[in-house]
């Protein structure tokens, strides 16, 4: 009976707390987004359980506009599942983090060139996306391509530590996308498996090709990943090329 009511004075105590720490939370979050990314930051509502282990936090955004240029970021939801019990009071760190409802643009890469933050970035066991268009100006992403939209219908990727908005992109399992160039040409992917394939106009496939992500440990900080991600980028962009005129030489010698 002692440990009973020892264990139901403890479930009491966390739903106390629930009500006193979402919004420390949610200043937290605040804060972390606001110095890593040197914006204005701000959270919607925030839902705290402790007993069962979850954070829900409601339109979360960050902005920029300075010399440097401009940085806009918007998630209509996000959930980060927490050990329960308790627990989450001395392990922080998200088992699973799911965000939905995602706009991101920026202009220049430089807008991750940021000192080593005071505040640990966030990590995250895994990472789960729905429902996020991303636009990137021409300087952004690669160098001489011109602006670059990407709608991301569904993404999931393994351990991440977000330095960026898009570190999680080198912990990448699988994702469904769609991708605006230039001249509105448009062409979507499906990556899984470590292997991307790309299907262009009227359903035909450009080509698969396998991909060899680049190591986040290997960048400093996150201009250093935006770098990365770029040279994936264009080395991925190549593969598909050259698989494509391969395909297509191996269809008119048959």
């Amino acid at each position: 009976m002692v440990a009973a009511g020892v264990v139901a004075l403890w479930l009491v105590a966390l739903v106390v707390l629930d009500a006193v720490l979402a919004a420390r939370e949610a200043r937290h979050v605040r804060d972390r987004a606001a110095e890593a990314l040197h914006a204005t930051a701000s959270v919607g509502a925030a839902d705290l359980a402790l007993v069962r282990g979850g954070l829900e936090l409601d339109q979360v955004a960050a902005h920029r506009d300075d010399a440097v240029g401009h940085l806009a970021l918007e998630v209509g939801a996000l959930t980060c599942d927490l050990p329960p019990l308790g627990a989450a009071l001395v392990d922080g760190t998200c088992r699973e983090l799911a965000v939905s409802r995602v706009r991101l643009e920026v202009s220049t890469a430089a807008m991750f060139q940021l000192e080593h933050p005071r505040r640990a970035p966030l990590h995250a066991e895994r990472v789960v996306i729905d429902d996020a268009k991303l636009s990137f100006g021409p300087s952004a992403f690669v160098s001489g391509l011109g602006s670059i939209s990407v709608a991301i219908d569904h993404a999931e990727a393994g351990s991440t530590v977000f330095r960026t908005p898009l570190s999680w992109v080198f912990a990448l399992d699988t994702m469904v996308a769609h991708v605006e160039l230039p001249g509105h040409f448009t062409f979507s992917f499906d990556y899984h498996d470590g292997s991307i394939t790309v299907v262009g106009f009227g359903g035909h496939v450009l080509g698969t090709a396998p991909v060899v992500l680049p190591n986040a440990a290997l960048a400093r900080d996150g201009h250093e990943e935006m770098v990365l991600l770029a040279d994936a980028a264009e080395e991925i962009a190549a593969r598909i090329v050259e698989q494509s005129v391969t395909d297509w030489v191996r269809e008119r010698l048959r």
